[in-house]
């Protein structure tokens, strides 16, 4: 039985990475400690089964050094530098993964003969946020007030991420790796991440994390569009990094949510209240999370008084939004992780011939009959 040489410091590297326990590793592995000092070799199949368990491509193990796994994008921390040293393989195969739905959508459109989208970097970063958000509004074809006329700030969601979509944005919002369901994204990694393109733009939201704060993560996400600047965050406390651009984009999607101005003739009628963050929720049609984050822009509350309501609310939004990660409706999840918009684009282009179904497949995370059974979903059979 052939046996695989593999550099004991790329085996180090790989099981860093993977974030498994030492016990899990050596359960799966019993000779893992061997494989590391030199003592034995791995065969080529328990090598293949070594870079399932630690989703390190195959290739990564013939290297004589670890590779330099970098994000093709600003990755920005609210808390500096106290976030993992590296990006998980999680995240940076989601972002490959949303790389390659836009650079093909790109091409496609640029074939077809398409514009460039007229908004997207239109909007100089020192602009007040009042400006940008009301551009943001206009461009999506929303009234100031948008919201109010909606019964709660779950489908004023809905309704953005929809209307985004519609607005030529690739528009994902996925709490797994693709369709993996044992494969979680960890919102304290990140909350979300922007795509800037000309063509082909896109948003991707955390979906496991807590519903009420997705909101905010996408008006941000929105801004970076309108603003032109690419990058992943993980909007801690939901508050943006030490980085002008990301407080310009929180400025932005504070006041594309809860217009200040509004705000402040409201506050002085409610502040009493036991629960003044709900009516105001209720009011603007926004979770009481961004509710009261906008109050706190304002200087209408301390720090401390935010961060003791941001912890319970966000504590208890994550336990509900957590059993909702795996399980679920199949066409809406979808829906949500491919787009309505996207899968047309990407049916249309296989139908034409412009478009290999197996690239298809590859594109939309759906094989065989789970792609034709949500094209018949969606009336598209």
């Amino acid at each position: 039985m052939s046996r695989v040489a593999v550099a004991s410091n790329i085996l180090l590297w790989a099981l860093d990475r993977s974030n498994l326990s030492a016990d899990q590793l050596k359960h799966k592995f019993p000779k893992i400690g061997q494989w590391i000092s030199g003592e034995s070799q791995p065969t080529l199949r328990q090598l293949e089964y070594l870079a399932k368990v630690t989703l390190t491509p195959l290739g990564f193990f013939f290297l004589d050094k670890p590779p330099q796994e970098r994000l093709p994008v600003p990755y920005f921390r609210t808390l500096g530098d106290n976030g993992p040293s590296r990006p998980s393989p999680d995240l940076l195969e989601t972002i490959q993964s949303m790389q390659r739905r836009q650079l093909w959508k790109r091409e496609f459109l640029k074939e077809q003969g398409n514009e460039p989208l007229n908004f997207v970097g239109a909007v100089p970063t020192d602009s007040p946020p009042q400006v940008t958000a009301e551009i943001m509004r206009r461009t999506l074809g929303f009234q100031e007030g948008w919201a109010s006329e909606l019964s709660t700030w779950a489908d004023a969601l809905r309704l953005l991420l929809d209307t985004t979509e519609q607005t030529g944005i690739i528009a994902v919002a996925n709490g797994i790796v693709g369709n993996n369901t044992h494969r979680k994204l960890d919102p304290n990694e990140f909350r979300g991440f922007v795509l800037v393109d000309e063509y082909a733009p896109l948003v991707f939201i955390n979906g496991a994390d807590g519903k009420a704060a997705q909101m905010f993560t996408l008006a941000h996400e929105l801004a970076h569009i309108f603003y032109g600047s690419s990058a992943a965050f993980d909007l801690r406390e939901m508050l943006p990094a030490d980085d002008p651009t990301e407080q310009a984009c929180n400025r932005a999607a504070a006041e594309f949510l809860v217009p200040g101005f509004f705000l402040l003739r409201y506050w002085p009628s409610i502040k009493t209240e036991e629960e003044p963050f709900q009516a105001i929720a209720r009011r603007f049609k926004v979770s009481a999370i961004v509710a009261a984050r906008r109050v706190l822009d304002l200087g209408l509350i301390t720090r401390k008084e935010y961060f003791t309501f941001y912890e319970n609310w966000l504590a208890d939004d994550r336990r509900t939004s957590a059993r909702r990660v795996s399980g679920g409706d199949f066409y809406a999840n979808q829906n949500l992780r491919i787009g309505k918009r996207f899968f047309s684009t990407i049916l249309r282009a296989a139908r034409e011939g412009k478009l290999l179904y197996t690239e298809a497949y590859q594109l939309t995370g759906l094989f065989g009959k789970s792609f034709d059974n949500y094209a018949s979903h969606l009336g598209m059979m």
